[in-house]
């Protein structure tokens, strides 16, 4: 047998160390991606790893799909796949990649309550955020059992949302985010709201409803402490409430341009026309400046308002019925004037 020369050994092992080195470099140099911007990746549920495979595909360059899937397959990604958003930022190795989605390393998501005026709307914002249902969620936002589980029922689980940003995990449970709102929620009434409201003798719930319907008045901010002023006056004084809000919620006509002498005898309990006090719970999730506005209402003695009208979106005030109708009239020539119905 012909001796092999020793040389050819070291030039066959410095050509796998030259492999091994170059393997290393793939895993731990390469970038991953071919973006020079970060991009996300967004598993759920009914993903497999050839379909995290597909989402990586577009991102990701030969080199660094290629040794994902070395990867993938010699450390059990199968077995360790959690779903998620995640972050491939520009320059990141494959290896960190890999690591990131296999330990679950996920990306917050800036999640903002919107001002929603029912929860099915409220359900499909949260949908198209997060890794939720937006039937399920409407469901059981609907559901008088679950409703009770964080405190609340149907007409006021909307009390528990303050409509700030919060960060979360797309994958976030439903249960989660619930637990999060409710913590958030203390927070906000922790202290000063929480004693200003007592001063009041209004309950969180119960300032969260009358901000709701002065949101749904206006949308200058600098004016919502003047209605709320006139709102509480009127619930001193046991006098309906009038709000015109609260029939466009009890129809669920959010469309509503003017509420006519017979829809006030709409029967709801919603209807402040036809009911004294308060409704059962908000016609919105209250923002944050109506919050504050009844809980630093102003200080007057009006018990009425109308639209001004010169559709600025601010109010005229009056402390008799009798200035109330002339500025009403005002209005209803200015409504016809412009055609509107």
């Amino acid at each position: 047998m012909k001796k092999v020369n020793p040389k050819y050994y070291l030039v066959a092992a410095a050509l796998c160390l030259l492999c091994f080195l170059v393997g290393i470099y793939c895993i731990k140099m390469a970038d991953f991606s071919k973006s020079e911007d970060t991009q996300y990746v967004y598993i759920d549920d009914d993903d497999t790893v050839d379909s995290v495979k597909v989402k990586l595909e577009p991102i990701a360059t030969n080199t660094g799909m290629m040794v994902f899937s070395t990867l993938a397959s010699t450390m059990d990604y199968a077995g360790h796949l959690k779903t998620g958003k995640y972050a491939i930022p520009a320059s990141t190795n494959t290896f960190t990649v890999f690591r990131n989605l296999k330990n679950g390393h996920q990306e917050p998501v800036r999640l903002t309550i919107p001002e929603s005026r029912t929860m099915d709307r409220l359900a499909g914002a949260l949908s198209r955020k997060l890794m939720l249902d937006s039937t399920v969620v409407a469901i059981l936002l609907s559901d008088q059992d679950f409703c009770a589980k964080q405190g609340y029922d149907t007409a006021t689980i909307a009390c528990l949302f303050v409509p700030n940003t919060y960060e979360v995990y797309w994958n976030t449970s439903l249960e989660n985010l619930m637990a999060r709102m409710k913590k958030e929620h203390d927070r906000f009434w922790e202290g000063e709201r929480t004693i200003k409201a007592e001063a009041l003798g209004l309950t969180p719930n119960e300032v969260c409803t009358v901000a709701s319907i002065i949101d749904e008045e206006t949308a200058n901010n600098p004016e919502k402490p003047m209605i709320a002023g006139m709102y509480l006056n009127r619930l001193k004084i046991n006098m309906p409430l009038q709000a015109d809000p609260t029939i466009k919620f009890a129809m669920k006509n959010f469309a509503l341009k003017r509420i006519y002498h017979d829809m006030l005898f709409y029967d709801s309990p919603y209807n402040t026309y036809k009911y004294v006090g308060l409704p059962p719970g908000p016609i919105k999730i209250a923002s944050v400046a109506g919050i504050d506005a009844v809980l630093n209402r102003a200080e007057h003695n009006y018990l009425y308002m109308c639209a001004k009208e010169d559709f600025s979106g601010t109010h005229n005030f009056a402390s008799t019925y009798q200035e109330h109708l002339r500025n009403a009239a005002k209005y209803t020539k200015a409504l016809n004037e412009r055609g509107i119905k």
